[in-house]
């Protein structure tokens, strides 16, 4: 079982490149990220997130063309059975994962769209700087670079 947390759930527009998102956070987090924005993430929290739950944040949700799992939770079968759940009913949205996971296990190449992967290194930095560690893929092909937005560093 994987557990979202409800009053977390929400539409974003600068986790995945070009695309209106709906970001459900997933409870049970194993990473160990320090300085991580959501340590009570790492509890046993939330609601489970079904098959339901999820017509229903679509259905709550118009408009959304990807859906993005913040967190891997600490069943990763049912994590995959949500994913393929997405592409079979809703294959015109895209599925995505982020893990703090420095790789994950190949099938998630395979269940999802985008797979974020990497700790949040704070002397590294967000996706959005160069010196990142973290990676963003889309079909196993590194995007990473799509964040390096021209004109907000003055040294490139």
């Amino acid at each position: 079982m994987i557990k979202y947390i409800p009053e977390l759930t929400d539409i974003v527009l600068e986790e995945i490149p070009d695309k209106v998102t709906l970001a459900v956070e997933i409870s049970n987090c194993r990473g160990s990220c320090l300085g991580c924005h959501s340590p009570f993430l790492k509890n046993d929290i939330g609601e489970e997130l079904t098959p339901a739950v999820v017509d229903r944040l679509i259905a709550d949700n118009f408009g959304v063309n990807c859906f993005l799992l913040l967190g891997e939770g600490k069943d990763k079968d049912a994590l995959l059975r949500i994913a393929a759940y997405l592409k079979d009913k809703y294959p015109r949205i895209e599925r995505a994962v982020y893990s703090g996971r420095q790789e994950v296990d190949p099938e998630f190449y395979e269940a999802f769209d985008y797979v974020k992967v990497g700790p949040y290194i704070a002397e590294c930095g967000p996706l959005n700087e160069r010196t990142t560690n973290q990676r963003l893929y889309y079909h196993r092909e590194d995007i990473t670079s799509r964040f390096w937005h021209k004109g907000l560093d003055p040294n490139r």
